[in-house]
């Protein structure tokens, strides 16, 4: 039954999507910048996480779900379930020291811990952190499902080559990653801590994108990719 179909034009450049400006449900994406092609040289930590961080802690669900076409809205839920690893409490500050950084001109990284982002694969577990200015996640390791997912909206996803490094990151860490002009299948990369105290320590970091993936990190996100090939 093919009653209420309405085939899609031929050319669709000159469709436009309106959405009411008030709306708190709705909002029309803005693709993510791509990459700058410098290093990401002393971005601020913006969370350590300790223990399970599934995407119901980077991203509740819940009533949160009502803006789930709204990015800028549900970005307001990030990390709020996550435990700092410096207080061993949630953090319901993260998104507004997001947006704070954001407002700089700052983009910021997140250190994780085993099995970061198990769970649900759920998409704004990766939408929200891109959105609000999230350039990397160094974690001991990855689910996955949401590995994957940060990889396509332009967010690079790191693990420590020495899983005991995660305790080398400190509270108000600011973190260089170096070496992103060679990005290439395979290569490790280096991460510089400066801490607090002028001290600093130096890691190694892998990595598990393809050739395909670090185009879209290049693009800035997968979506960026497509459009520009006209799919």
């Amino acid at each position: 039954d093919r009653d209420g179909y309405l085939a899609p034009p031929a050319d669709g450049s000159k469709i436009t999507i309106e959405v009411a400006k008030n709306s708190k449900r709705l909002q029309l994406l803005t693709p993510f910048a791509p990459w700058d092609g410098k290093d990401f040289v002393e971005l601020p930590l913006l969370l350590k996480a300790k223990g399970k961080c599934t995407t119901d802690h980077i991203s509740p669900a819940g009533p949160w779900l009502r803006f789930r076409g709204h990015l800028d809205n549900i970005s307001d839920n990030m990390l709020t379930g996550a435990i700092n690893a410096f207080t061993g409490e949630a953090s319901p500050t993260a998104p507004a020291t997001a947006r704070e950084y954001k407002s700089m001109g700052l983009r910021w990284i997140v250190v994780g811990d085993e099995n970061y982002g198990e769970g649900s694969s759920r998409e704004h577990a990766a939408m929200s952190p891109r959105f609000l200015g999230c350039a990397a996640v160094i974690v001991r390791s990855f689910a996955r499902i949401h590995e994957s997912n940060l990889k396509k909206q332009g967010i690079l996803p790191l693990t420590f080559a020495n899983t005991a490094d995660y305790d080398k990151v400190r509270e108000g860490d600011l973190i260089s990653v170096l070496g992103l002009a060679t990005l290439a299948p395979g290569a490790e990369l280096t991460a510089k801590l400066r801490h607090t105290d002028g001290s600093e320590d130096q890691l190694r970091l892998r990595q598990t994108l393809n050739a395909e993936q670090i185009a879209w990190f290049k693009a800035g996100s997968a979506l960026n990719v497509i459009k520009a090939q006209g799919r």
